[in-house]
């Protein structure tokens, strides 16, 4: 089932991406994270009732909530850095790199949990995968405006550095808790994280001014979020 739910993340991730692109061509893309985060806090919670986990947060240790605020903090950065570089580049630019946490998940976990277990695979498929990332990237030429638009890159960098911090941090804080209930505490962080930005940058006053179409794409990219979470932290937390 950890395999299945994988994929499953894997697949709305990828729609996460077009979806949220679709979202930010006028809208700010902090204001866009931080309204994406509450439909993906409603999302979350909705599936901690539906499953009836709520009742564990008192028993939740105090380790692993840390861990687990950390994490959300971790997700947040991620989030603020992924759609700022969409709103810059391509999503053909950005999105490969932005997965490259991938090949760091895995060499920080190799370190941290000692997963070694056919390790010359792991490392030599890791190689592949960063290969093919490099492939994928789309190339255009530096000059011009197109050497000022290669700013989304720092944030596609700090995008993958954070969700792989992400990974790990989640994984160390959902070993005695519930998946979903993890899931959701993590997303009360995002959000609290999310709209303190947005706050402290003055933006709060275009949420009323968003484009009614491009809302909708920001509701249905929030919606395949919290989707891709809910599979992702079921997956780590039993594979």
């Amino acid at each position: 089932m950890w395999l299945l739910s994988a994929v499953c993340s894997a697949f709305f991730a990828g729609i996460t991406a077009i979806l949220a692109k679709c979202g930010i061509r006028r809208t700010d893309s902090d204001v866009a994270t931080a309204l994406r985060t509450v439909i993906v806090l409603l999302f979350a919670w909705l599936m901690v009732f539906v499953v009836g986990s709520g009742a564990q947060i008192a028993a939740i240790p105090p380790r692993s909530l840390l861990f687990l605020i950390l994490s959300g903090l971790a997700t947040g950065a991620s989030w603020l850095c992924y759609f700022r570089a969409l709103s810059l580049g391509d999503v053909n630019q950005v999105a490969p790199i932005d997965k490259s946490s991938t090949i760091l998940t895995v060499l920080i976990a190799i370190v941290c949990f000692a997963e070694t277990d056919g390790l010359a695979f792991k490392l030599i498929g890791t190689a592949v995968l960063a290969a093919g990332i490099l492939l994928m990237t789309e190339r255009k030429p530096f000059a011009g405006q197109a050497a000022k638009n290669a700013r989304w890159l720092p944030y596609a960098v700090g995008s993958a550095v954070f969700a792989a911090l992400t990974s790990i941090l989640a994984k160390i804080g959902i070993e005695h808790v519930e998946s979903n209930l993890g899931t959701a505490i993590r997303t009360v962080v995002v959000l609290v994280l999310a709209w303190a930005v947005v706050f402290a940058k003055g933006k709060q006053g275009q949420v009323k001014h968003i484009d009614a179409r491009e809302a909708v794409f920001i509701v249905l990219s929030g919606i395949a979020t919290g989707a891709s979470w809910l599979c992702y932290y079921y997956a780590i937390q039993n594979g």
